[in-house]
């Protein structure tokens, strides 16, 4: 089991890898493009990438191997030999079973060591690459702003010499108040061998420069008409870094995501107590805060000691009159009381709705943590549902190769991304416990899990349409129905007297039973079932009197049920009685 599942898993693990970093690589496309990165820059950043990828091809890599694995098993009839020969699923997937559970305990220690070294290295080096200057790549007829406080254009240039034509270039290096227009019949950019300078080399053109007179003072200044200056030869210098200079990682290796379950407990314990103490600060100020001039307590000496106590209870009537407030001030005294009233409720609201957004920041940023504490688990617990769904639902199916596994993995997954996705916004956004949201997919798959093992433990048909149907049949209750008719070329001929008696005998049965169920005690009696004998004895009836040339007596045949229960027995006995009736009178 182990030769034949684990190349299938190396096989999908690196295809399911290979689909997530080309999505990966597609959403930093634009990051990457033009930049003159190095090859040994990309490489590391799609390596780290990769390792920060495993968690989401792990799991569609092992559901993907288990389906194929006993899907070819179930396909070539090898899994029904094993069975033949008393070897239960389970010990045929003893094996893969003890594997799987080192692979998640490998996971965890993935999750937990590994992957936050992985994410803050390649977060790094994704955050240099866009700060990274672009290449100087001039286009010809547009306007290039890429080079740093410039605008140029370019009429036409020579590809093999490096040389531009027909030049524009407006430099605002000194603000767009001193801006300068340099036109150039040709030039040619070049850098210095640092890479942190650009030199542009013009020939034969025309500068103009705004004059600025501050002879008047600073406040006070004008400008003059415009300086113009023209040229054979000029060389101008510009600040522009090409080289690839890396953010450092301290920073990004303090956050949630660098951090291991260790550091993550602590991290929360501490933003936790800083919210604590914070609200606890904010409570007090809210509760001590002044309403209509006075405070909700007053300073009493006590046994000559002086305490804070609650201030007694206002009656209504000493609380001041708003509107004796502005009887007597003129309408402008008035309108100013409540300009000021409005402004202090204003800043209070201010002040109350800061605090509000920096709770809220500091309660986010520990949701955060949590859910990055909590994904250190997922991982493994997601490989092991997967394998318990994907063994025992190719052993149902039985479909080997590539196709039928493939498209069952591909739904499967999508349903669990689906719900994972929703928990951890959901989870993220507060909206539900971080527990809850980020052991949401798990919990909706667990099921499925126990389900298909059961059924394939019990070679359930769980995919046969015919079950599914009377399966519905029985939710609506309704039963199947026989369709016996007379039979134009039968092998036996029905002996009358052997089939009334067939049927009294039946008849008998279904009253000595009734008679058994009604003598038990009422708690047992509901719960009793038909004794099995009956069913086998209807079963020859049916099987011995289809034979029969009677049309009547077979169509009566039709009323009696597949499986009898409790409530069949009086319809089954009247049947059997007319079915008799029936045969003696054709004697």
């Amino acid at each position: 089991m182990l030769q034949r599942f684990l190349p299938l898993l190396a096989m999908t693990f690196f295809i399911c890898l290979f689909i997530v970093l080309m999505q990966f690589l597609w959403k930093s496309i634009d990051d990457l493009v033009g930049k003159g990165l190095t090859i040994d820059v990309i490489s590391e950043l799609f390596f780290y990438a990769a390792l920060t990828m495993v968690p989401t091809a792990l799991p569609l890599a092992v559901l993907l191997a288990s389906l194929m694995v006993f899907g070819n098993l179930g396909e070539k009839f090898e899994l029904t030999a094993m069975k033949a020969s008393g070897i239960s699923l389970f010990k045929i997937m003893k094996p893969l079973t003890v594997f799987m559970v080192l692979l998640a305990i490998g996971a965890f220690f993935f999750q937990n060591n590994v992957l936050p070294v992985a994410q803050t290295k390649m977060w790094t080096l994704l955050f240099s690459v866009r700060q990274k200057t672009p290449e100087v790549e001039i286009p010809e007829r547009s306007f290039y702003d890429q080079i740093p406080n410039m605008n140029l254009y370019v009429e036409r240039k020579n590809p093999e010499t490096g040389m531009l034509y027909d030049m524009i270039l407006y430099d605002i290096t000194q603000g767009l108040d001193n801006t300068r227009v340099i036109l150039a019949d040709s030039g040619r950019f070049n850098f210095t061998e640092d890479k942190t300078h650009l030199f542009l080399h013009l020939h034969n053109g025309e500068m103009f420069v705004n004059v600025r007179d501050n002879s008047l003072g600073s406040g006070s200044a004008r400008y003059l008409p415009f300086r113009r200056e023209s040229f054979d030869d000029k060389q101008i210098y510009f600040v522009f870094d090409m080289n690839f200079n890396r953010v450092d990682e301290g920073g990004l290796r303090s956050q949630y995501i660098g951090q291991n379950v260790a550091q993550l407990r602590h991290s929360i314990d501490s933003i936790g107590r800083q919210v604590d103490s914070v609200g606890n600060i904010y409570a007090r100020e809210l509760v001590s805060a002044p309403y209509m001039g006075l405070r909700p307590t007053v300073h009493r000496l006590v046994d000559g000691e002086m305490v804070e106590v609650p201030r007694p209870q206002i009656h209504p009537a000493a609380l001041p009159d708003v509107d004796s407030v502005f009887a007597n001030p003129s309408a402008s005294y008035a309108k100013s009381y409540i300009s000021q009233a409005l402004a202090k409720a204003r800043r209070q609201k201010q002040e109350y709705h800061y605090r509000e957004l920096m709770l809220s920041e500091q309660a986010k940023l520990m949701r955060r943590h949590d859910i990055e504490m909590q994904k250190r688990f997922t991982l493994s617990v997601a490989c092991l549902i997967f394998f318990f769904i994907g063994a025992p639902l190719g052993a149902i199916i039985k479909k080997g190769g590539i196709g039928t596994p493939l498209v069952i993995s591909v739904l499967l997954f999508i349903v669990y991304f689906i719900i994972d996705n929703a928990g951890y916004k959901s989870a993220r956004d507060g909206k539900i416990e971080v527990w809850l949201g980020i052991w949401l997919s798990t919990f909706a798959l667990l099921p499925l899990g126990i389900f298909f093992t059961y059924k394939a433990a019990g070679d359930s048909a769980v995919f046969n349409a015919d079950a599914w149907r009377r399966f519905g049949d029985r939710l609506r209750g309704r039963r199947p129905k026989r369709s016996l008719a007379v039979k134009e070329v039968h092998m036996t001929d029905v002996d009358p007297d052997r089939a009334r008696r067939m049927t009294a005998d039946f008849a008998s049965a279904i009253d000595a039973e009734r008679a058994r169920i009604k003598a038990l005690a009422p708690w047992r009696r509901r719960f009793a079932g038909v004794d099995p004998v009956l069913q086998t004895e209807m079963n020859a009836l049916v099987d011995y009197i289809s034979n029969s040339d009677d049309a009547i007596a077979v169509s009566l045949l039709n009323r009696l049920p597949f499986v009898l229960r409790r409530r069949d027995l009086d319809a089954a006995a009247d049947t059997a009685r007319q079915i008799a009736d029936r045969l003696g009178k054709d004697k």
